[in-house]
């Protein structure tokens, strides 16, 4: 019986392998693979106290900094950047209407974009403003060759007010979110 049975099994069970039904395997389905990562990452932030702002008082020019920004000095990524969005949040208790100018420098140190910000004496609620890049936005040139930022913050009002909040000050933040394409 038990000859029976391996034999059985040795014609039957490969016949059956043969005759089941399967998928042909498509093994081109990379080529047709799409990979779209969003990227995001603070990019630079400040405060600055209302004494401070204060204190300087021949140019009203309270804060000036350049940050450097090397995001896309890689060929790789600057080829594979499809869009981007840089948003900006402000918040001012301070007694003073702000100037905030914030500038994307290429390597030479030209101007290759700006944003200009008023921001109202404050108490204020939070301004918060999105910058697109891309297809609906800006060129992707700008964030391409930018090599550095600088920021550059301006008192518009007095130098002798005082804000009744405790702790007056004026914060700002930046953030950013980059959609790019890996494979072709």
């Amino acid at each position: 019986m038990r000859p029976i049975l391996t034999l059985f099994l040795t014609l039957v069970i490969p016949l059956f392998l043969c005759l089941s039904c399967s998928d042909e395997q498509d093994f081109d389905q990379f080529d047709d693979l799409e990979i779209t990562p969003a990227v995001a990452s603070s990019i630079f932030s400040f405060e600055a106290d209302e004494d401070f702002i204060n204190t300087v008082t021949t140019v009203n020019t309270f804060y000036t900094q350049t940050f450097i920004f090397e995001a896309f000095s890689e060929q790789f990524v600057a080829e594979r950047l499809l869009e981007g969005t840089i948003t900006y949040e402000f918040a001012n208790t301070t007694s003073k209407p702000l100037n905030i100018i914030v500038e994307f420098l290429d390597a030479g140190d030209n101007v290759l974009d700006f944003e200009n910000f008023n921001i109202a004496q404050g108490p204020n609620q939070t301004l918060t403003r999105n910058v697109e890049y891309g297809p609906n936005g800006k060129p992707l040139d700008i964030l391409i060759n930018t090599t550095s930022i600088r920021v550059t913050g301006r008192n518009l009002g007095d130098n002798v007010s005082v804000s009744p909040e405790p702790d007056a000050k004026v914060t700002m933040k930046s953030a950013a979110e980059f959609i790019f394409q890996l494979v072709e």
